[in-house]
């Protein structure tokens, strides 16, 4: 069972598209960026959704066992079914993949896209690439392989699905048309995505209003008071 949070449209928010926020990788709905973004769509009347996917913060099952695909369709799942007409899609790190997927697949439900330091492709660019010959025999042998984790003292643990299932669901290999407005938020000092990844896809998307602004300094998370306040101008000066 997926487990959410939504709140209804109300008052001149109820004509503009609602919000959808897409976490990261091990995170949950109850991240600063997501309930910042509740409070900010709900001073403004507008529809609001954020969901843990399978494996992650309430929702049910087990983490390990899932990958990109399976976390793509838990979101394809609640925007059919918990929302009406067209959404922005808020995408933070692998959210920013999973939103891209979403579009790829959902292009209808799409009115625009904001990455928030998106990470597409990031098992294969970000992990795969970045393992030793000896790493990377340990986890097809194995089926796992765990590192050491900036944000927790329990072992990163990386799953040889996560990496196969991420293989089948790359999208910076073939063509990817976004036709509504894309908004891509990116910290200069962010060890996690570099910049290089928010350049490669800006420049892959084949998109008529698509922006990317970088923030100088800022690490990772962009959760900073800041960080947020950019983001609400962000969804702000939509184009809808």
């Amino acid at each position: 069972m997926l487990a959410y949070h939504k709140i209804q449209a109300a008052g001149e928010g109820t004509s503009a598209p609602g919000i959808i926020f897409l976490g990261g990788f091990r995170s949950d709905m109850t991240g600063t960026k997501a309930v910042w973004l509740e409070d900010w769509a709900k001073a403004r009347g507008r529809a609001f959704l954020r969901f843990d996917y399978t494996g992650h913060g309430q929702s049910t099952g087990d983490f390990d066992a899932g990958g990109i695909g399976d976390w793509a369709d838990d979101a394809a799942e609640a925007v059919s079914a918990l929302t009406d007409g067209p959404q922005v899609l808020v995408g933070s790190s692998m959210g920013g993949w999973i939103s891209l997927l979403l579009a790829r697949q959902l292009p209808k439900k799409v009115a625009a896209l904001v990455g928030i330091a998106a990470a597409p492709d990031f098992t294969e660019d970000g992990m795969w690439a970045g393992f030793s010959e000896a790493q990377r025999t340990n986890l097809m042998e194995n089926g796992r392989l765990e590192l050491p984790s900036d944000y927790s003292d329990e072992p990163y643990v990386i799953t040889r699905k996560l990496i196969e299932d991420g293989r089948r669901n790359l999208v910076l290999r073939s063509p990817l048309p976004l036709p509504f407005p894309v908004r891509l938020l990116q910290g200069t000092a962010d060890t996690d995505v570099p910049v290089s990844v928010a350049m490669r896809l800006l420049e892959h998307i084949d998109c008529p209003d698509a922006r990317l602004t970088l923030i100088k300094g800022a690490g990772h998370r962009l959760s900073e008071p800041h960080e947020l306040e950019l983001l609400g101008q962000t969804l702000e000066t939509l184009p809808l």
